[in-house]
């Protein structure tokens, strides 16, 4: 079963509640029909401000009451307050809204989970030949130091035991091992040594058997792919999605409280539908 069957079969058996706060876009509202009609999930609009949502902000972020119900005005804060008030599990949004203010809402409303000091994201890659893989992060961190990469790495790896039964994380590099030097293979080098994940290793080693024994560097196995940076991540998925006819689910936030996402405003309607259910698995105890 792939991953997104076995999140398909999670999000039917859960059929959680979900808020959209962008159901005014017409690709939401076929999606939540759809998820509606097949049993994924009960999608939900933003309704009126509750009390639960108020003091949800309140005792989150220490806010003032006057200024919670102000925030809660907007969709995306009452939203993400919904999901932290316990009156949805789950939060999608992104079609619409840029990626700044979904994290912004998510992190005030919701709040990152506890350890964790940096929310990233990842996306599902469904390749033709059948293989899956994790891609991060690609959509949010533009540099991070040797400790977010870490951070990156190990929430990734999490996702991957979720979706895909099993995490063989590689961090990648321009250069494999020891054979070349620089601040970013150093950043790459720090982050493997504190995970204990592969790296830094090129993307040929990472997924190749007979090119990682030849350099010594891990199996050549990696079902996620953990990028230095957010120009390497970015091209990477959008070549896969061009070149190799890949389709990439996401993005999907990591490190909240709550399962996130934030959808490409490219998104289509398989895509907001699909990147539903996945966000679904991430949170569910099944």
């Amino acid at each position: 079963m792939s991953a997104l069957e076995k999140a398909l079969e999670l999000a039917r058996e859960r059929r959680a509640r979900v808020v959209f706060p962008e159901m005014e876009d017409a690709r939401i509202a076929e999606a939540a029909e759809r998820l509606a009609h097949e049993g994924l999930c009960e999608p939900v609009a933003p309704d009126e401000v509750t009390e639960a949502q108020v003091a949800a902000l309140v005792a989150a972020r220490g806010l003032k009451e006057p200024l919670a119900r102000r925030m809660l005005a907007r969709p995306l804060f009452r939203a993400a307050a919904m999901v932290a008030a316990g009156e949805a599990e789950a939060m999608v949004a992104g079609a619409v809204a840029p990626t700044k203010k979904v994290i912004e809402a998510a992190s005030i409303g919701i709040g990152l989970a506890d350890g964790v000091a940096l929310p990233s994201s990842f996306f599902l890659m469904r390749f033709p030949d059948g293989r899956e893989l994790v891609f991060a992060d690609c959509g949010l961190n533009v540099a991070p130091d040797a400790e977010g990469l870490a951070g990156i790495a190990r929430a990734s790896a999490a996702t991957a035991e979720r979706l895909l039964g099993a995490a063989r994380v590689a961090l990648l590099s321009f250069s494999t091992g020891s054979s070349g030097a620089g601040d970013s293979v150093e950043r790459v080098r720090a982050a493997a040594e504190a995970t204990g994940f592969t790296g830094p290793v090129q993307g040929d080693a990472a997924l190749n058997p007979a090119v990682a024994a030849a350099k010594g560097m891990g199996a050549g196995d990696a079902n996620v792919l953990i990028f230095p940076d957010l120009d390497s991540g970015n091209i990477a998925y959008k070549l896969a999605q061009e070149l190799a006819g890949a389709q990439a689910l996401g993005p999907i936030l990591q490190g909240f409280r709550r399962p996130v996402c934030d959808l490409s405003r490219g998104a289509t309607v398989d895509d907001i539908v699909n990147a539903t259910a996945v966000t679904l698995a991430l949170g569910s105890d099944s």
